[in-house]
């Protein structure tokens, strides 16, 4: 899973990259989307973590033809939403970014990269799902092998578009979406493969009204509290950001800088907080909680000791990280500033994200949707409203600091309490 994780970074890298080389209006016409595009990837992350979560305890259970059944009609609900949700983008991309305040050539890139965007959107959603699956099934290899390649071919084929090579013309902005379009289309068909012959999860029978339904509650039960969680955090980043820009435009980008390095060294923390789920789930659903629990200590203990390193490191690693994105010396020093204090402190941040994770995994999504908002709208942003009242940019640092690790204890405490009973009968 990191080295799947570390892929799909990759291409936003690459995609900014290159578009950075067109100038400052692609540049804007990418910022313009991005709220919009991780809106929609949350859902698919939210289907994702519901079909997995229903399919891994009835994997659990010994339930075969139930598995077959709920992955079945997971992503024929999927297909069904996205469906709906690309004809609907692809008319609405113009009058939605218009009323977001994009207007001239800014808007006329957005559009022509949005309705690309969106005919693919099937091919990022579904293979998601798909994905969910597979890794609940027990292979989290294959599927990570399949986003390395995707990488590949989305970053080799993005300057061929954007800047057109022999008889393909240079499309810009519009180039990077087909770019994704055909490295998604050649996820999709190789992930549906692996799904159909090789671990046999779907069924031909197809679903009477009644049984659709049923699995349609179970997924949406996980998956809606999922994706509104994958959607809180940008939005909290976000205000933050609003936060600390009345400190100038130098604290606003040495935070970019700092929370961009910190998404990277903490590639192995999103990762664990994939891997959790099939553990939890399949051993949830086998009635063996003492299992799930083992696992959470576990990987609890694994984030903990992963974020005191990654603090340490800091100390001596986060000046010269951060000179790889900026050399203006404010920039840099708020960087350092923000590394050296939350830094010590990420494994809370990893803690609530793995507990997260195992709770959608055990069919007990809205606590992890609660555990989110705790950490995002209780502490996150409160604390730093209130630091920013009471002092310079790195008591907003330490007040991040102290969210994450009181947030993690908060967390841990609440993950081994509803994990010490096991499944209820309804599971």
């Amino acid at each position: 899973m990191c080295l799947g994780v570390a892929a799909v970074m990759s291409v936003s890298l690459a995609d900014t990259y290159f578009l950075g080389q067109l100038g400052t209006e692609a540049l804007a016409a990418i910022s313009f989307v991005f709220p919009v595009l991780f809106s929609l990837v949350s859902l698919g992350i939210g289907m994702s973590a519901g079909a997995a979560s229903v399919a891994s305890r009835a994997i659990g259970r010994g339930d075969r033809d139930g598995v077959q059944r709920l992955a079945t009609d997971s992503l024929l609900l999927s297909t069904l939403l996205v469906i709906v949700l690309s004809v609907g983008g692809w008319f609405l991309s113009e009058p939605l970014f218009r009323a977001l305040g994009a207007e001239g050539v800014v808007l006329e890139l957005i559009t022509a990269y949005m309705r690309v965007w969106f005919l693919g959107l099937p091919f990022q959603v579904v293979p998601m799902v798909a994905v969910g699956l597979i890794r609940a099934n027990g292979d989290a290899v294959a599927p990570s092998l399949i986003m390395v390649v995707g990488a590949i071919v989305n970053i080799a084929l993005d300057p061929i578009f954007i800047f057109g090579a022999g008889s393909i013309p240079a499309m810009a902005v519009e180039g990077a979406a087909w770019a994704a379009f055909i490295s998604r289309a050649v996820t999709c068909v190789a992930v549906m493969l692996l799904v159909v012959f090789r671990e046999r999860l779907l069924t031909t029978d197809l679903p009477s009204i009644q049984e659709f339904a049923v699995s349609a509650r179970k997924v949406a039960k996980v998956g809606i509290p999922a994706a509104i969680s994958n959607m809180i955090n940008p939005i909290s980043i976000s205000i933050m950001t609003a936060f600390l820009a009345s400190y100038g435009n130098e604290a606003v980008a040495g935070f970019g800088v700092a929370t961009r390095i910190e998404t990277l060294v903490t590639i192995p923390m999103l990762a664990l907080s994939s891997a959790i789920g099939p553990v939890a789930g399949q051993n949830w659903g086998a009635g063996i909680p003492e299992r799930t629990r083992r696992a959470l200590r576990d990987s609890f203990w694994f984030v903990v000791l992963c974020g005191l390193g990654l603090g340490a490191s800091f100390f001596f690693l986060a000046e010269p990280a951060a000179r790889v994105f900026t050399d203006d010396s404010t920039v840099l020093n708020l960087s350092v500033s923000y590394l050296t204090l939350v830094g010590i402190s990420l494994g809370g941040y990893g803690i609530v994200i793995t507990a997260s994770a195992a709770f959608n995994a055990i069919d007990r999504a809205i606590v992890g949707l609660l555990v989110t908002v705790l950490r995002s709208f209780v502490l996150y942003i409160p604390l730093g409203a209130l630091a920013l009242m009471n002092g310079p940019p790195w008591l907003v640092f330490l007040s991040i600091a102290g969210t994450n690790v009181l947030a993690g204890a908060i967390v841990a405490w609440l993950a081994f309490r509803l994990t010490r009973d096991g499944p209820q009968a309804t599971d």
